[in-house]
């Protein structure tokens, strides 16, 4: 027995522009990609809160009830920072804090309201 499913249409076209733009460009790809990984978000958000040292970071995790381990915390902030999310300043030769740049700032904002709005 055949099921009517609805015709799908295209996306319009400026849709269609802006995914081949996030998914090509290479900037929008490294920023995706990142925003892919495990922890990403609650890093960014951290960041937002002034929880970019990892003492900080995991006592306001565990207060949570949340996990996030010292390894994904270093290796998410790295790529933050590699993205230009993030700016990095040592503490001790092995140790470093991270705060949010313009740019991350912006981004947190962006997440902050997606969310609102689900």
């Amino acid at each position: 027995m055949p099921r009517n499913r609805p015709k799908l249409e295209k996306a319009p076209k400026e849709a269609e522009a802006i995914a081949t733009r996030v998914l090509t460009d290479s900037y929008l790809s490294a920023i995706k990609r990142m925003l892919e990984k495990d922890h990403a978000i609650d890093c960014l958000l951290l960041l937002h809160l002034n929880r970019g040292k990892w003492k900080e970071a995991k006592s306001y995790m565990q207060q949570l009830g949340l996990t996030l381990s010292d390894g994904t915390f270093r290796s998410r902030m790295i790529e933050i920072e590699h993205n230009g999310l993030a700016e990095s300043h040592p503490i001790d030769p092995l140790k470093k804090y991270y705060t949010i740049t313009e740019k991350g700032e912006k981004l947190v904002q962006l997440l902050i309201n997606l969310f609102k709005n689900l």
